[in-house]
């Protein structure tokens, strides 16, 4: 409990230096999200989600997901570019994460550099994942809600709702986002150049992030909105 209590401590202290406001040039920059965050006005992401509030830093999101957050390199590719200084070597780096699902990429000279830039990509670019059932509603959601489709490039994922106990039926690139996104079971579908697995993760990602974009009967309830927390 004490553990818990440091850890909500510091990550409040992490939103207070972003929430501040700092010299740049003579000028002074305020963070309104960060701050909101820090006053407990905002007391989770879907409140975020909810007023498509643009999450510019990423200290926000170690504040609400932080211990739960995990990540994974997806993949590290030796890229190399012909410059006046001759050849530069670059590498990219994907992260993702539990619960909530994030997708980063960074190119770097190293590759550490690389990895925290594309886990910082990651977190601000985290979207929520909506499950659903294959059949009757017994139990948690287990499954994606609908058939969704996303695309990158050439490579198009379809993902297709599945019985409970199924699996996940997929790549390896894609059952990993779809594992870290709490899908236990699912069917999964992809055409075009999937061995470009930049593309094959990003159209894997697209197809996630849909899930919360298509609503299904059940949700077709008139939504009560509340007034934000951004003037």
């Amino acid at each position: 409990m004490a553990a818990s209590t440091k850890d909500s401590a510091a990550a409040v202290e992490a939103v207070a230096m972003v929430a501040g406001r700092g010299a740049r040039g003579g000028k002074t920059e305020d963070k309104e999200l960060g701050r909101l965050v820090k006053d407990m006005k905002i007391k989770s992401l879907e409140e975020i989600y909810l007023f498509s509030l643009l999450i510019k830093e990423s200290e926000i999101i170690d504040f609400f997901l932080g211990a739960s957050l995990k990540d994974e390199v997806l993949k590290i590719m030796l890229m190399q570019m012909q410059t006046w200084a001759g050849q530069r070597t670059m590498f990219k780096a994907i992260g993702d994460y539990d619960g909530h699902v994030g997708l980063g990429v960074k190119c770097s000279k190293e590759v550490a550099t690389a990895i925290r830039g594309a886990i910082i990509l990651a977190k601000l670019s985290i979207v929520p994942v909506r499950r659903g059932y294959w059949g009757n509603k017994i139990g948690k959601p287990h499954t994606v809600p609908c058939k969704v489709t996303g695309r990158c490039g050439s490579v198009l994922v379809r993902l297709i709702p599945a019985p409970r106990g199924t699996g996940i039926v997929s790549a390896p690139v894609p059952k990993k986002l779809l594992m870290m996104a709490g899908i236990d079971d699912c069917y999964t579908s992809a055409r075009g150049c999937t061995a470009t697995l930049g593309n094959f993760a990003k159209a894997t990602f697209d197809a996630i992030s849909k899930t919360c974009s298509y609503l299904t009967p059940d949700l077709w309830k008139e939504t009560v909105f509340t007034k934000s927390g951004i003037r």
